[in-house]
C-alpha cells in the first residue's frame, strides 16, 4: 500500500526549529534519508504564509545546516514545506491540522511524526488534545510523538506526566528526546566498550579507580534567566544529560543491539545507584552560583538557584562496587567541554626509581564528547636518555582527523531519523525517567533543608567553586578537564 509520511512540528516558529530541527531535516534530505512521499508541516501561532515560513526556514538552513546550501536542492526541499497557523492547545484548531493532513494523505496509509517543540507546561494538554482529535490512533499508519526535555520538574510531576501521556499514547509511540544521546561520541560509547576486546575485561571495579563526568559551559544564563531561575543546573543538566552519560558508561553488555535490550540495561544502572540520604548530602554534593548571577534581569533577588553542581555517586552492583562516580556541570565556566574520564588503578608495585613522595600517574581514558570529539588514552613512557624517568604520554583518536571535518552530523539529525525509522534506542523510557528523578529529588529537597551545604560562589571563567575541588580531594583525587588536563577552580 502506498504510504505518506508527515513530519508535523508544533512550535515551528521557535528557535529550536530554526536552529536545529529544520537544518537537520534539510541535511537528511540532502543525504537521501527522508522517506518517500514526505511533507513537513509547521504549526504555530505566528502569522506566516507558506512562503514566509519557507523563507524563515531557509535563513536557518543557510546559517546552521551542516550540508552546503544548494539553491536547487533547497527549492526541492521547500516545495514540501507548508504552514498552518494554529495552537495545538485549542482543540478546534488542531482539528484543522488533521483535516489538512488527511487531505494530503488522500486515502494513503498516513504515517505521522508529531514534534512538540513547545513549552513543557503545555505537554499534557497538547497530548490530550491529540488524543481527543483522534490523531494518534494507528489504524492507517504509525503515529509517534517527540517530547523535549525537561520531562517533569521532580519525581511527582514526571510520574504525573507519564500517566497523562500513557492515557493517550502507548509507550512505543513516545520519544523523549535528549540531544546529548544523538552525539556521535556518546553513541560510540557502546561500540567502544563492546566491540573492542581490549577494554571490556578491565571495565570494572578490579581495574577502574574512579570516573569523572563533566558537562561545562562558558555561557551564563543570558536571556534564559527567568526560566533558569526556576530550574537550576541539576534539573537543566544533571537529571537528564549527565545521568544518561553515567548510564552508558556503567551499563552491563546488552544481549543485543535491540532498543529494549539497551534500555533495560540502562534502567538497571539507575536502579543500582546508591541514593544519597539527606544527612549525607553535604558530604556528597556541592552547589554553586557564579558571582554575578543575581545581577541578571529576570533572576529573583537573593536567588539561591545553583548554576553549578558536583555530585559523587556509588553504584551498588557487582561490576562497580566501591568505585566513585563524580559528576559536575555548570554555567560561566572556563571552557565548553563535555567529557567522560575513566581513571585506572595504579600498578600495585612500582619497581622504577621515583622522587621522594612522588606517585606514579594513573592511566586514564578520556572520551571527549564536545567540542573536540575524540578519545585519548594516557600511559607511562620512559623519557629518552634517562635511566628510568617516566612521563605521561597520549594516544589520540580525533573524529575530524579520521573521518573528516563534516563527518559528524548534528545530534538532532540522527535522532529525527531514528524516530522516522521507529528506533527508540537513543530515547528515554518512562521507567528510566522516574528512576533518575528518584535519585535527584532527595538532593534537591535536602538543598532546601537544614542538611543543605552552603551555596558556594565562584568567579565567571573559572572551573567553579573551590568546594568542588575539596569534594574530590577528600578522596585523594583532582578534577581533570580537556581530555585529561587539570581543571581546578
Amino acid at each position: 500500500m502506498d504510504e505518506s509520511n508527515a513530519i508535523v512540528i508544533f512550535g515551528a516558529s521557535g528557535d529550536l526549529t530554526r536552529r536545529k530541527l529544520m537544518p537537520s531535516l534539510y541535511d537528511l534530505y540532502r543525504k537521501g534519508r527522508l522517506p518517500k512521499n514526505w511533507r513537513i508541516v509547521g504549526v504555530s501561532r505566528t502569522d506566516f504564509s507558506d512562503e514566509a515560513f519557507q523563507a524563515h526556514v531557509e535563513a536557518g538552513v543557510k546559517e546552521f545546516a551542516r550540508s552546503m546550501y544548494d539553491a536547487r536542492q533547497w527549492a526541492e526541499f521547500a516545495a514540501n514545506l507548508c504552514y498552518f497557523r494554529g495552537d495545538l492547545t485549542h482543540f478546534e484548531q488542531l482539528q484543522g491540522v488533521d483535516r489538512m493532513l488527511c487531505e494530503w494523505e488522500d486515502g494513503r496509509q498516513g504515517n505521522r511524526l508529531y514534534y512538540l517543540s513547545i513549552a513543557p507546561n503545555l505537554y499534557e494538554q497538547a497530548i490530550a488534545n491529540l488524543g481527543a482529535a483522534d490523531m494518534v490512533h494507528q489504524d492507517h499508519g504509525w503515529r509517534r510523538v517527540v517530547i523535549e526535555k525537561p520531562f517533569g520538574q521532580d519525581l511527582a510531576s514526571a510520574r504525573a506526566l507519564n500517566q497523562a501521556v500513557h492515557r493517550v499514547l502507548d509507550e512505543s509511540q513516545i520519544y523523549r528526546i535528549d540531544h546529548y544521546l544523538g552525539k556521535e561520541t556518546v553513541q560510540n560509547l557502546l561500540v567502544f566498550r563492546f566491540a573492542n576486546s581490549l577494554y571490556e575485561p578491565v571495565w570494572n571495579r578490579n581495574y577502574i579507580d574512579h570516573v569523572q563526568i563533566t558537562a561545562a559551559e562558558t555561557v551564563d544564563v543570558g536571556h534564559r534567566a527567568e526560566f533558569y531561575d526556576k530550574v537550576g543546573v541539576v534539573r537543566d543538566m544533571m537529571q537528564n544529560h549527565v545521568m544518561q552519560l553515567l548510564a552508558l558508561v556503567a551499563t552491563e553488555p546488552p544481549t543485543s543491539f535491540a532498543a529494549e535490550a539497551i534500555r533495560n540495561e540502562k534502567a538497571k544502572v539507575f536502579q543500582s545507584i546508591r541514593p544519597i540520604r539527606p544527612e549525607n548530602v553535604a558530604g556528597c554534593t556541592v552547589r554553586g552560583q557564579y558571582r554575578t548571577y543575581r545581577d541578571t534581569p529576570g533572576v529573583a533577588p537573593g536567588s539561591t538557584t545553583p548554576t553549578y553542581a558536583a555530585i559523587r555517586y556509588y553504584i551498588d552492583n557487582w561490576r562497580w562496587q566501591g568505585v566513585p562516580f563524580y559528576m559536575r556541570s555548570g554555567k560561566a565556566l572556563a571552557a565548553k567541554s563535555t567529557e567522560i574520564t575513566i581513571f585506572f588503578k595504579r600498578p600495585p608495585h612500582v619497581m622504577f626509581p621515583m622522587p621522594e613522595g612522588a606517585q606514579l600517574a594513573p592511566n586514564y581514558l578520556s572520551i571527549c564528547i564536545q567540542p573536540d570529539e575524540g578519545i585519548e588514552f594516557s600511559f607511562q613512557a620512559k623519557v629518552p636518555d634517562t635511566v628510568a624517568e617516566m612521563r605521561t604520554v597520549d594516544m589520540s583518536f580525533q573524529y575530524e582527523q579520521s573521518f573528516g571535518a563534516m563527518a559528524i552530523p548534528e545530534a538532532y539529525e540522527r535522532l529525527l531519523l531514528d524516530v522516522i525509522k521507529g528506533d527508540p534506542s537513543l530515547f528515554t523510557r518512562s521507567d528510566a525517567i522516574e528512576l533518575s528523578w528518584q535519585l535527584i529529588d532527595p538532593i534537591l529537597e535536602a538543598w532546601q533543608s537544614k542538611h543543605a551545604p552552603p551555596l558556594s560562589f565562584y568567579e565567571s571563567g573559572t572551573w567553579g567553586p573551590v568546594e568542588a575541588n575539596e569534594l574530590i580531594a577528600h578522596d585523594g583525587y583532582h578534577w581533570t578537564h580537556g581530555c585529561g588536563q587539570e581543571g581546578e577552580a
